[in-house]
Order: structure tokens, then sequence, then C-alpha cells
């Protein structure tokens, strides 16, 4: 064998070569000649052009061991050789006739059946039980295409089977799939069913065509059918299916290795891609004497990453290189592309499994990492789904650390060296890259990336590529499911590159949200590097809230002082970011107030919120997002006394939304409404000198509040009325005294108030109906007309008093109340009407009286009439209750005339049900004659 020249791609590697009359220890005076040669469970089959049978055991491929040769016959050249094992036999084809062997030919040959002049012969590849005892040939004998059944019987017997397919002359070759033989003639391709002998052609062949070829491909479906050079592939109906195989000579003979095609043919053997016919290798052959090229490889799948080269003298084996070695071989070269190339061709093909796909995408990503290909490196490792991120921590903390446990021993395929720090990766790879400098001017190829050599990075900025890029991968890995270690150290290394970037946004997103991260591990470092917001994020998000409130409470007083500048705002100073930057702080120390219940903690730090931001202090106080609620005495103890709004909403919120009915609180709510009430009030002499907008927004604040109190004083009954009234007395506040008052029961007040200070006469109305006497109209009326203290009579409210109740009161109360000043013309007429109405009141009256007693006698009348009613029975009379007869007994009769005996009266007595069972309550009985007529 020649030597071979280097290829792109090595699918195929040499194991072995024979000689085989050498092994067979055949005299050199008796050569012998390879003719056929044949693969079956690591068993390699020679046939010789002397009509010999050599047996070889590929046990060990790469030292074969000669087992046995059996003569078949001198004239006998073997052309043919079929393993058969479903029926332990081997078939051989040999000078047209078909002879059966045993597998390990320690048996002559026998014939089969009387065929002579076989031109073709080819076993059947189909879908049946492997395990069955039977196998069915197809066999070209003459111009007759027959089916020959052998099946395995007891003794080692076989049962044999022909029948004839179909009349077809000139075959070639043959090929059977499931039910369809595929026929090769001179002339063309035909396609036969051997069930139904109906037979079809497939496509002809030119006249100058070669030697037409039909080989079955593996997954029992296809055919490759040759047309001179070119392979086509056809389904097992003889319909083109993918793309066909352009090969580089005419085969003298195909074989399959999946996923590779095989071919042998001028003095080479070419390796070819199945899927899409691409050429991978060439395997040079030096022949010496007579005969063509034979490849041979096991059909039946058993052993298939053996291959056999026979030339007439020599036998070559060889084994399919494995995907993980051809994979391996590329990264040892540094031909990344390549390796990603192979790992897609054989994961397309199903030649490498799952986790493996995972391993090279990990070995790719170290391996690229080491060459500070970063970018590249991460998106392999994003792709592995076994890798661990554990693997990464090396490159960010040097060992020994808290998570050096945790890194996998794992070596890959030592095409790499250990993980190290960043700092020490980048350095050793920026000194392969001089070396290769170096190299490169004195003339020396490398495999160092062109983009390196001719345009150098800087350290820095190699060293910010690969932060970047672990950063992307640890974020990645957040969202798997990882221990909780190993999470700790996936959230921890990931604030360690953020703060190495200053990434602050990043940082305080990480540090805000629900992480893992270390506290102890990351707060002397924060602190020290000034940031101390993530710091307070981090501690927040740990539950350690009195040291993210300290921490928040300081960032509010420096940024108050303009001593500390929000890292946030990008160094830009000023009054706004300051201010805006302190309502930062405490609005992220509201957050924790909110949901803390610890009281000594909430109220030590309400101050500091409480003074810049009213509002937000309210909501901590107000919060229902903590466990157990604050304790109001410790609460309002706590409040400062100036703070009123914050005391005030509080409270509000107290007695309102938690239902609390202390009278304390109602009290304090109140007095403090009050007290501000007056203090507006009192505001409004300054509003001279304003402007038209500042009075109209300072008299609706005023509205407003005095309308929550005036509500609030109406609504509760809980507060001490003489308490505010205490403090409003001095006060112009009428209408909040008046329902105070009312609270007191003291009505006489409250109509002064209402009549004299306020003049609201409907109001005043309005109470003196709720009070629903007929004196409180009349005290009013005394009011309206004797006002004192030197006012004037309210004849006018008086009027319309009389004209709205002057009908219900006495007109002896109210003549009495008249003032002898009130002028005649504005009463009389209201008088008079009071007075008519009182004896239309008295009129109706005796009518309804006189006619209640007339309804009176009617309804007694009637009812007399009815009991003095009489019935007659009969001896045919019986119960409506019972259904007996009467008789003499006694008996009663219901209003609807219906008659029981006295027996049934008894039981159903309380029942209100007559005999015929009408409820008397609910269906009441009405007769004309009971109405009232007199």
């Amino acid at each position: 064998m020649g030597s071979q020249p280097p290829a792109s791609r090595t699918a195929l590697e040499p194991l072995a070569t024979l000689d085989p009359a050498a092994l067979a220890g055949v005299p050199a005076s008796s050569p012998l000649t390879v003719r056929a040669a044949a693969l079956s469970a690591h068993l390699l089959y020679l046939g010789t052009g002397g009509g010999k049978l050599l047996l070889f055991s590929l046990q060990d491929p790469s030292n074969p061991e000669f087992l046995r040769l059996l003569p078949i016959g001198a004239t006998l050249p073997v052309s043919a050789i079929l393993p058969l094992p479903s029926v332990a036999r081997l078939l051989v084809l040999a000078d047209g006739l078909l002879l059966l062997a045993d597998p390990l030919l320690s048996r002559p040959v026998r014939r089969l059946g009387s065929l002579r002049n076989v031109a073709a012969v080819a076993a059947r590849r189909a879908s049946a039980d492997p395990g069955s005892p039977s196998c069915s040939i197809a066999v070209s004998v003459g111009k007759k295409l027959l089916r020959v059944d052998l099946t395995l019987q007891d003794g080692d017997e076989l049962d044999v089977q022909t029948r004839e397919i179909a009349a077809v002359e000139g075959v070639k070759a043959l090929a059977w799939v499931d039910d369809s033989v595929f026929v090769a003639t001179a002339t063309g391709y035909s396609l036969f069913s051997s069930t139904a002998a109906q037979g079809v052609d497939i496509f002809t062949l030119p006249e100058s065509s070669g030697r037409p070829r039909v080989r079955p491909l593996s997954g029992g479906d296809e055919v490759m059918l040759l047309v001179d050079n070119v392979g086509v592939v056809v389904d097992r109906f003889g319909q083109p299916v993918g793309s066909s195989l352009v090969f580089n000579t005419t085969p003298d003979c195909i074989a399959e290795v999946f996923p590779y095609v095989i071919v042998a043919g001028d003095s080479k053997v070419d390796v070819y891609r199945r899927r899409n016919g691409a050429h991978l290798q060439t395997i040079p052959v030096a022949r010496t004497g007579q005969g063509v090229l034979i490849v041979a490889s096991d059909d039946d799948g058993i052993g298939t990453e053996l291959v056999v080269i026979a030339t007439a003298y020599k036998v070559f084996c060889y084994r399919k290189v494995s995907a993980v070695e051809q994979i391996k071989a590329s990264l040892r070269r540094k031909n990344y592309k390549e390796a990603i190339s192979l790992l897609e061709e054989f994961e397309t093909d199903g030649e490498i499994s799952k986790d493996m796909i995972s391993f090279v995408h990990a070995q790719l990503g170290f391996l690229l990492f080491f060459d500070l290909r970063f970018e590249d490196a991460v998106n392999h490792f994003l792709l592995s789904e076994t890798m661990q991120p554990s693997e990464i921590f090396p490159f960010i903390m040097r060992d020994p650390n808290r998570w050096s446990d945790l890194v996998p021993r794992k070596r890959y395929w030592g095409l790499h060296p250990p993980p190290k720090p960043l700092e020490e990766v980048i350095d050793d790879g920026l000194v392969t890259v001089q070396q290769a400098l170096f190299l490169r001017k004195a003339g020396v190829d490398t495999v160092v990336d062109e983009d390196f050599l001719s345009n150098p990075p800087s350290r820095a900025d190699l060293l910010e590529l690969a932060i970047r890029n672990i950063i992307r991968y640890l974020c990645a890995s957040r969202v798997k499911n990882l221990s909780s270690l190993e999470m700790e150290g996936v959230d921890t290394f990931l604030m360690y590159l953020y703060r190495a970037l200053d990434l602050v946004d990043d940082m305080e997103k990480l540090a805000s949200s629900q992480n893992s991260c270390v506290v102890d591990e990351l707060e002397s470092l924060l602190d020290d590097s000034g940031h101390l917001r993530t710091l307070a994020f981090l501690y927040g998000s740990k539950g350690m809230c009195s040291k993210a409130l300290a921490i928040w409470r300081i960032l509010a007083r420096n940024y108050s002082a303009g001593l500390w500048k929000d890292q946030s705002e990008n160094g830009s100073c000023g009054t706004s970011v300051d201010k805006r930057s302190e309502e930062i702080a405490a609005i992220e120390a509201a957050k924790i107030l909110k949901t803390s219940s610890d009281e000594d903690l909430v109220l030590e730090h309400l101050g500091w919120v409480a003074d810049i931001d009213q509002e937000l202090a309210i909501a901590v106080l107000t919060s229902e997002m903590r466990e157990n609620q604050l304790s109001p005495e410790k609460v309002v103890a706590a409040v400062d006394t100036e703070k009123v709004v914050i005391h005030q909403r509080y409270l509000q919120w107290l007695i309102e939304d938690q239902g609390c009915d202390d009278p304390h609180y109602h009290t304090s709510y109140a007095l403090s409404l009050a007290k501000s009430a007056i203090e507006a009030v009192h505001m409004e002499s300054k509003y001279r000198g304003k402007g038209d907008r500042e009075i109209d927004s300072d008299a609706q604040f005023i509205y407003l509040l005095r309308e929550k109190l005036q509500l609030f004083l109406q609504a509760s009954d809980l507060y001490d009325p003489e308490d505010v009234l205490d403090v409003i007395a001095e006060s112009e506040l009428w209408l909040e005294k008046a329902i105070l008052y009312r609270k007191m029961g003291q009505e006489n007040i409250v109509l002064q108030i209402l009549a004299l200070k306020l003049e609201d006469s409907e109001a005043a109305e309005q109470y003196c109906a709720e009070i629903g006497r007929d004196d409180a109209y009349i005290q009013l009326l005394g009011l309206y007309l004797d006002p004192q203290n030197g006012k004037e009579p309210m004849f006018t409210a008086a009027v319309r008093l009389l004209h709205n109740h002057g009908e219900s009161l006495d007109p002896m109360q109210v003549l009495e109340r008249l003032s002898p000043d009130m002028p005649l013309q504005l009463a009389s007429d209201t008088i008079l009407r009071m007075l008519r109405a009182r004896v239309h009141h008295h009129r109706q009256g005796q009518i309804v009286h006189n006619l209640s007693r007339a309804t009176n006698l009617d309804a007694r009348l009637t009812r007399l009439e009815e009991r003095s009613r009489h019935v007659q029975l009969t001896d045919e009379s019986i119960c409506d209750s019972c259904r007996a007869r009467l008789g003499t007994k006694l008996f009663v009769m219901y209003p609807d005339d219906s008659v029981v005996c006295y027996r049934c009266y008894r039981n159903q007595q309380g029942d209100s049900t007559s005999g015929r069972g009408r409820s008397l309550r609910k269906d009441v009985i009405f007769k004309q004659s009971w109405l009232v007529s007199r």
C-alpha cells in the first residue's frame, strides 16, 4: 500500500494489512487472487478466483487471525459472498452456481437447488423481525427473476421455497428493499414487487453508460442507483430523495459505513458524506496484478465501524474514526471552524450524543477562552447544557475560597491548562501572541488568531472584554436550577465583576432584587469602594433592615449637606440633584419601613424620613404590608408635634381604616382638626395683599379642612364634645359648635346657632324635624320673633316657618308667641290658613270616627248572621275530612260551606284549614254580603 498524503479530514483510519496467502499458508507457487469479500460479525470472508473461501477473525482488528480455508472447486471462481446470519449460512455465487456454507466454513459447501447461470443475487433487507430464522433472496437466472425463501428448520436443515417474480433479461445487479426488488440492466433500472409481480421502469441509461450498480443504504428505505459517476438515491418506491452523490471516478465497488459512502475505483478509495455528498477523504491504493478494487462493510449493522479494502493479493482493514476523535483532532490543531462544522454535521447525522455535544461546546469554550477569544468562548459555554457555572469560578477568584470545593475537577480532553485568574490568562495569552509575532517575522506559521497578530489588543481592553462576557455567562446561569451554594457563588461573583467595571446600575439592580449574594464576602468590598447604595440595597434584600436604614440615613444626610454626589448622576451636582438623591434615599428607606414590624426601628428612622417627605412618613405609619401593626400609643408619642399633618393622617387611618374605637384617639383627632381649622380661619385675616389666585387657593384649603372636621364630628360618637368645645369656644366655627351641642343634647343652643348665628332657616327647621316634637317648632318661632341681644326680629323666617309647618302646630301656642310688633299683613294669611286647617283636621277626625263605628257595627251584625245560618243534612251527608257519615254526630261548618265531624274539627284546631283543605289564613274568604251596606 502506498503512502497516504495528508488529508483535510480523516474519516477512516488504517488498522492492519493482510496477506491472505501467507496467513493461510498457501505456497507461492499457487497464489491466491481475491475476487470477493464480505464482513459479518467481526468475521472476514474472502473468495478467490481459484475457488477457495478464506475465513479471518477481526475480533482484534489490528491483529487479524486466520481461521479456515475451504475449497469449493478449482473451476468455480467466487464472484460474490452474502452472509445470511438469520439462517446461519453463507451464500456464495461461484461460476453461475449458488452455494451454501456454514458461517465457520467447517463443512463442505452445498448447492442451493439446481439453479445455473445465475447472473446476480441479492438478500432482502426489510423491517421484519430480526430474530426470525428465515430470509429471502432474489436471484436472476437467464430470463427469470426468482424469489427464494429460506427457513431454518430443526437439526440445522433449510426449507427452500422458490417462485418466479417476473421475466427479466440481461440483469447486471440486484437489490431488495422491503417489498421492492431493484433490477439493474444495461439499458436502465426497473422496480418489481416481490409479492404482486408487478414491475415499473425507474429510468433508462444512455448507451455509453458504464456498468450499472445498485446499493441498498442503511436505514432500509433508500437505494443508490449508479449512473456513471453519479449515485442517485431513491426510496423504496423508486422516487428520488435527497441529493445525488457525484463521485470523482466511476466506482468499481460501493460500500457504506454510516454516515459515509465509500467507493473504490481507479486505484483509490474515496469517502463521501452520505447526507450532502461532500468528499471527505481519499485513500490511495497501490494495486498489483489484475482485478478490481473491492471495498466491503457489514451490511447487517454488526461491527459497522470496520471497512475492508481488497486488491488481488492484499487486504487492508480500516476503522471508522469516531465523531469524538475527529472533533478532538481538529481541536488539537486549533482548527475551531472545522471542529464546529464537524460538531454540527455529526449532530445532524445523529452520530453524537446530546451529552457529548455539550461536552464539546464546553471544551471549545475553554480553548477559545485561553486563546483570548472571550466572546466566542462564552457563546460555546452557553450552548453546553452540562457545563456547571462553578467551572468559571477559578477565573474570578483565586483558590482557596468559599466555593473551591464546588469546582469540578474536569480535564476534558487535556487540551487546555487548568482555569486560573483572568489576569494570568490574559498575561499568558499576550505572551503567546508576542511569541507568534516573532515566529511570523521569522517565517514560521502559527495557530494564533490572525486578528490578534494584525491588531494586538491592550491588556485593559482584554480584561474588560473578558469580564463582560463572564458577566453574560453568569447572568444566563442565574435561571438554571442550581444548588443554593452554587447560586451564592454565581451572584456573589457577579457582584464582584459589576464592581470591577463600576457598573453601578447593574450592581444596584442585582442587590435590590432577590439574590443569593453572600454579604460577608461583599460588605467590606462595597464599603471600601464607596458603593454604599448597593450595600444598602443588599442589606435590605437580606432582611438586614437596621444596617440598610443606617446607610440610607447617612446618605440622606450627606446629600442634604452636599457631601455626597449620587454616582448614578455621573458626577453631576447641584441643589436639584442633591434634593432628588435625598428623596430617593428616603423612598428606599420607606420601602423597608413599610414592611417592618419592629416598632423601635420604624420610629427611630421615621423622623428623618418625615423631614424629607411627610407623605412617605404617613405611608410608613399606615402601611398594611407589615405582619403586626405598630402600637398607636408609641406612634402618637413618637410623632413630632409640629408634624400636624402626619399626626392627623395617622389618626384618621387608625379610626377610619382600622376601626379604632378608643375615645382617646377620637378626641385627639377631633382636637387636632379643630386646632387646624382655627388656625386656618385665622389666616383668612391675612387675605389682604394676596392675588385672587392665592385667595382662592386658601379659601379652598379652609373649606376642605372644615368639611373634614364637620364630617368627623357628625360621624363619630366616641370623642368628648366638651373638650372640643373648649378649644373652639372663642372661635367663629359656629356650625362645628352646633354639631357639638347637638351631640350634647343642647337643643335650644343648637337652634340658637342655626337660626341666629348662621341664619340658616332650612337647617334649623330640619333640626326641628329630627327632634320630632311640635314644641321644637314653637321654640324656633320664639327665637325668630324675640332674638334678644339687640337683634331685630326675623319676621320673614317666622312667616316661612308658619307657612311650612303651621298647620301642625297648636294655634294657641302660636298666637302666644306672636309679637305685638309683627305686622299683621305678614302673618294674617298664614294664621288664617292654619286655623282653617285646624278646623278641617277636626272635622276629618269626626268623620273617620263615625265611619269606624258604622263599620264595626256592620261587621258584628254580619258575624251574627253567619253564626245563625242553618244547614240541612241528610242520612247520606258525610264529613268532608274523614269521609265518614255524619248521622246524628255533632258537626262544624266552615265559612267555605265545608262540613266536618266534631272529631275532625278537634284534630284540626289551630290549623285554620277547612274540611276541603283550604287555608283560611292564606286564602281569605270574602262574601259580598259582608260589605258595609248601612
